[in-house]
């Protein structure tokens, strides 16, 4: 898992709890978090920036794995930001959560959570003055270090959704095709 934030790594134990019979017939699992980058700006801006850094943190575990001898079996990359779609004339701004996963040996897949559409506010923080999102949840919020708890899935949703819920949903979804 390429990250050590605990929302994602308790995505990716709940969403293996959840498929890890389909996946050498339910043997037991650990996940390991590495802290990689993902080569992407720390607020992704569009889809196609989310896939990349989700799936460049994965390539990244396998490089590690394969130089280390890593008895590793799956390596999955996790990434949130916002993508901006123009629909009818007007620009609609999400937020969204990414997984990619691979076996290492050709077996590779992505997942998505769904998205939800950006308040105004937070548009204009991230998107048109560059402050990152975190920074931009926690001043909207009047919090700090929301996105290691809620997220900014958590704060829009009212915590019906979180950021560990989303990017749980996204991993579900990876590896339901890989």
């Amino acid at each position: 898992m390429g990250s050590q934030r605990r929302p994602k790594l308790e995505a990716v134990r709940e969403a293996m709890g959840v498929i890890a019979a389909r996946l050498h017939g339910g043997a037991p699992f650990e996940v390991v978090g590495v802290d990689v980058p993902s080569g992407v700006r720390h607020t992704p801006l569009s889809r196609e920036e989310m896939m990349t850094g989700a799936r460049q943190r994965a390539e990244t575990l396998v490089r590690l794995a394969r130089e280390e001898n890593k008895p590793w079996n799956y390596f999955a990359g996790l990434e949130g930001g916002i993508d901006i779609v123009h629909e009818g004339g007007k620009r609609w701004v999400f937020l969204e959560s990414w997984a990619y996963i691979t076996d290492g040996n050709g077996r590779e897949s992505f997942g998505q959570s769904g998205a939800i559409p950006l308040p105004e506010l937070l548009v204009k923080r991230v998107v048109e003055q560059g402050v990152e999102l975190s920074e931009a949840i926690d001043d909207f919020a009047g919090a700090r270090g929301i996105r290691d708890a809620q997220g900014a899935w958590g704060v829009l949703t009212r915590g019906i959704i979180t950021r560990q819920e989303a990017f749980r949903i996204a991993v579900i979804n990876a590896f339901l095709y890989s």
